[in-house]
C-alpha cells in the first residue's frame, strides 16, 4: 500500500483536468487514485471518457487510463476513495459552491481551481510563495461547515500570475495605482487552436468577467484576516484590460506603477530576483527553485522562450523601464495552465500538507 494520499480530480476530463493529472505523474506526496465528471463520463474508463479530447502535448500517463471514471455528484462515494480532491469542475458558480461545500463536508479537503468561492470571506486564496499564512482562516471555515478536517481552499486567476507576485517583491516601494493589460492564451478559455480555429491569427478585446477579476483578486491576495474572514486590502488601484491572442499557452501583462517611494530601476531588479517564499524554504515538490526572472534582453520574456521557466512554475519579467506618466512599466509572463491553474493548486495542496492541514483519512 503507497504512503502517497490519495486524491480524487473532480472535473477530470476536462483541459484542467487533464493538466491536474499530468502534473501528478510520479508526484511524490499524492497519487490519483480516482477521477470524477459528469454523469456522460461515469461508468467509462478515462481513457475511454477523455476519447480524442486530450489536451496536453505529454501523453496521457498509464497510470490513470484504465480508471474507472465516477460520477462527479456521487458526493460520498468519491469522497470516501481519497483524502482530498482537486476540482476544476465545469458548472455554475452556484452548483460549484454547492458540491465543493458538500465534498468539505465529507471531512474531505477541497483544493479548487475554480473561481466560484474566491470571495467567500472565510475560504483562502493563496499564492503560496505570496499569502501563505491566508490558510490560518481554514479554522474559522470548518467552524462553519461543522467539520473537522473538511474546507475549501482556492488559487486566485491565471490572468493576475504575471504581475501580482511582482507587485508584492516591490511592496514595500508602495505602488499605489497600477494599470495592466493582459495578452491571454487560448488555454485558458479551456481550448486548442483545434478547437478554436476562428482565433488563429485574430486578437479578441474581451474575455468575460476577466477584467474585474484581474482588478480585484490582488487585493484580496494582499488582505488580512479579521474577525475569522479576509479583508481586502485598500491599495494599490488596479484598472485593467484583458485581451485574448492567438497562443496557446502563457498570459503575458504590460504593466505600469506609480509608488509612493521611488525605487531606482537596479532596487526594482533586486528584489525580483531575490524575492522567494515558504514553498522555497520548504522546497515542497512543485516549487520553483527562483520565483521570479528578470531577462535583461529588450524582446523577453517571450512566449516561446519563457513560458515554461522553471516548469511552468515561475514568472519571468523583462523591460523595466521609466515611464513618463507612471514611475515604472514592465512586461510579465506566466504558464496560465500551470502556475495559473493546476499547477498552482498542487502547490497549495502541498503547502497545505507540509502544514498539517491535509492528512491521510
Amino acid at each position: 500500500m503507497s504512503d502517497k494520499l490519495k486524491v480524487g480530480i473532480l472535473g477530470g476530463t476536462g483541459m484542467v483536468g487533464q493538466r491536474f493529472i499530468s502534473l501528478l505523474e510520479n508526484h511524490p506526496w499524492f497519487e490519483v487514485t480516482t477521477i470524477a465528471a459528469s454523469e456522460r463520463s461515469a461508468g467509462k474508463t478515462y481513457e475511454e471518457a477523455v476519447g480524442d479530447r486530450w489536451k496536453m502535448t505529454t501523453p496521457m500517463p498509464e497510470a490513470v487510463k484504465k480508471i474507472v471514471v465516477m460520477n462527479v455528484n456521487e458526493v460520498e462515494k468519491v469522497a470516501s476513495s481519497v483524502d482530498f480532491v482537486f476540482s476544476a469542475v465545469d458548472m455554475t458558480k452556484e452548483e460549484i459552491k454547492k458540491i465543493e461545500e458538500e465534498y468539505a463536508k465529507t471531512e474531505t479537503p477541497v483544493v479548487s481551481n475554480n473561481s466560484a468561492h474566491r470571495w467567500t470571506p472565510d475560504v483562502p486564496m493563496v499564492v503560496p510563495e505570496i499569502n501563505p499564512e491566508h490558510f490560518k482562516v481554514i479554522e474559522f471555515q470548518k467552524k462553519r461547515l461543522g467539520t473537522k478536517r473538511g474546507f475549501v481552499a482556492v488559487k486566485p486567476n491565471c490572468s493576475i500570475q504575471s504581475y501580482a507576485p511582482v507587485l508584492t517583491a516591490w511592496k514595500e516601494f508602495e505602488p499605489y495605482e497600477v494599470v495592466a493589460t493582459t495578452y491571454q492564451a487560448i488555454s485558458g478559455a479551456g481550448k486548442t487552436f483545434k478547437d478554436w480555429p476562428e482565433m488563429v491569427g485574430n486578437i479578441i478585446p474581451y474575455i468575460g468577467g476577466e477584467e474585474e477579476k484581474s482588478e480585484k483578486e490582488p487585493l484580496r491576495i494582499w488582505g488580512e484576516i479579521k474577525d475569522g474572514v479576509i479583508e481586502p486590502a485598500k491599495s494599490p488601484a488596479i484598472t485593467c484590460q484583458c485581451i485574448r491572442v492567438p497562443v496557446l499557452n502563457g498570459h503575458t501583462a504590460a504593466v505600469f506603477v506609480k509608488f509612493k517611494k521611488k525605487p531606482t530601476k537596479e532596487q526594482l531588479v533586486e528584489k525580483l530576483r531575490n524575492f522567494s517564499g515558504l514553498p522555497q524554504e520548504l522546497k515542497l515538490p512543485s516549487a520553483p527553485e527562483h520565483f521570479i526572472q528578470y531577462l535583461e534582453e529588450d524582446n523577453r520574456p517571450q512566449v516561446s522562450l519563457d513560458v515554461d521557466y522553471e516548469n511552468g512554475m515561475g514568472i519571468s519579467v523583462g523591460r523595466i523601464r521609466e515611464d513618463s506618466v507612471y514611475d515604472w512599466k514592465f512586461v510579465g509572463l506566466s504558464h496560465n495552465t500551470v502556475r495559473g491553474a493546476a499547477g498552482g493548486a498542487v502547490l497549495c495542496a502541498e503547502l497545505l500538507k507540509a502544514q498539517g492541514y491535509i492528512t491521510k483519512k
